[in-house]
């Protein structure tokens, strides 16, 4: 069964929102992680407001560029979790269809590698108190943003997860990995 992975950037007043505060930190240590978990990953799963942001970034950046993973990212299948987006034009996107849990209970079930995730959101809460996150990665950042932090709280759902490993890196980026016990 496939896994799926949730990976996110946080700061240390839990904003996820607009990570362009992150670009300071993302050094060649950063790079070499994040090269190593799309390499793991043959899909992406998203929901429609980072499924938008994804859209419009990464079609501009340049593919021949290894170091920039445009091609990863504008060739990689997607998966669009959204009841109003229709007809996404990003290459290999599709919505999917009908009810979430149940979609997305069916790709895990599927052949193929582990199912990549960034973010948090609705989606997000959606499919951890379903029990289908089988992985979280924060990236947890020495900064302070200032703004809402974790843009959708799980209010109703209380999971135990095992750290599974801890990466500290030079840039002071913490990648602290939890998995399903």
């Amino acid at each position: 069964m496939r896994k799926l992975i949730s990976s996110t950037y946080i700061s240390l007043d839990g904003v996820i929102e607009d990570p362009m505060w992150t670009m300071p930190y993302f050094d060649e240590e950063a790079a070499a992680f994040a090269g190593e978990q799309t390499a793991a990953a043959d899909a992406l799963l998203m929901g429609r407001r980072t499924y938008e942001g994804f859209a419009a970034a990464w079609p501009t950046r340049d593919e021949s560029d290894p170091s920039t993973g445009a091609a990863y990212f504008n060739n990689v299948k997607k998966y669009v979790a959204s009841t109003t987006l229709t007809d996404p034009e990003w290459n290999n996107s599709e919505v999917l269809e009908g009810d979430l849990v149940e979609a997305v209970t069916a790709l895990k079930a599927g052949p193929g590698a582990d199912i990549l995730m960034y973010g948090y959101g609705v989606v997000t809460h959606a499919l951890v108190k379903a029990g289908l996150v089988d992985e979280v990665r924060f990236w947890i950042h020495p900064v302070f943003v200032g703004g809402p932090s974790v843009s959708a709280p799980l209010s109703d759902v209380q999971t135990t997860l095992a750290l599974a490993d801890t990466q500290v890196m030079k840039s002071g980026v913490i990648i602290a990995t939890y998995t399903k016990p």
